[in-house]
């Protein structure tokens, strides 16, 4: 007989446009490896992100994280057997969310630096929100599995940022702001990345390896890859 597949716990809503695919992604996984009728076994919970948003702006991420908290301690008392928050920028919390639960928390991070480890790179470059490139949560997340993390100069992460929270949140996708995300990744390239994170879950909306002279590493892909390989773990012969 056969174990069943854990059971991924989702939070998020922030945006949903990216935790639409974060569900979409892991069903086509899960269909894709055990074929037929197969889908994922998922709780989902959906914040409202516009109160996380706020919170951001606000610099307030102790309650930030308190809100992410409770949603995380909802999805265990559901029934989830580990947990990933759909989102790269509410990762500055993850530790008091995983604080406040008995479940494993998947760190987006450390599923992106495996990737890039895999693929013999150690120099990478670094596209996603303000709070993402500037702070050093994600950064030093990064570099603790020996990689080299390279941040646009001010000006592009200004736009890298706006563009994220006026057009991708709200699902716009624009074939000039696709220019401006591929101009900030040439100068991340001159500047020497071998790599480029796309380290915002929206950005996926707008670019892929075909906007890049180097790799891009989907960090919504990423992630899910991860949440799937370990949902899956379980489903053996014993």
């Amino acid at each position: 007989m056969r174990n069943a597949p854990q059971v991924i716990g989702m939070l998020g809503g922030m945006s949903w446009e990216s935790s639409a695919q974060y569900y979409r992604l892991a069903n086509e996984m899960v269909r894709e490896r055990l074929g037929g009728l197969h889908s994922a076994r998922i709780v989902l919970t959906s914040v409202d992100f516009a109160d996380i948003e706020a919170l951001q702006v606000a610099g307030r991420w102790d309650e930030a994280g308190h809100l992410l908290a409770e949603a995380a301690q909802g999805l265990e008392a559901a029934g989830a057997d580990l947990l990933l928050i759909c989102t790269n920028t509410m990762h500055k919390v993850a530790d008091q969310v995983q604080a406040s639960i008995g479940i494993p928390l998947l760190h987006l991070g450390d599923a992106t630096a495996q990737a890039v480890t895999r693929a013999g790179l150690t120099t990478v470059g670094l596209l996603g929100t303000a709070f993402t490139m500037e702070q050093n949560f994600y950064r030093d997340r990064l570099t603790s599995h020996g990689l080299r993390v390279l941040i646009p100069p001010s000006h592009d992460r200004s736009e890298v940022h706006r563009i994220i929270y006026d057009e991708l949140c709200l699902g716009v996708v624009r074939e000039e702001s696709r220019q401006v995300y591929r101009a900030a990744i040439v100068r991340l390239v001159q500047a020497g990345a071998e790599g480029i994170v796309l380290g915002c879950t929206e950005i996926e909306l707008l670019i892929s390896d075909t906007d890049s002279p180097v790799p891009v590493f989907p960090t919504t892909r990423l992630h899910v890859e991860a949440a799937v390989d370990a949902s899956l773990a379980t489903r053996s012969n014993v």
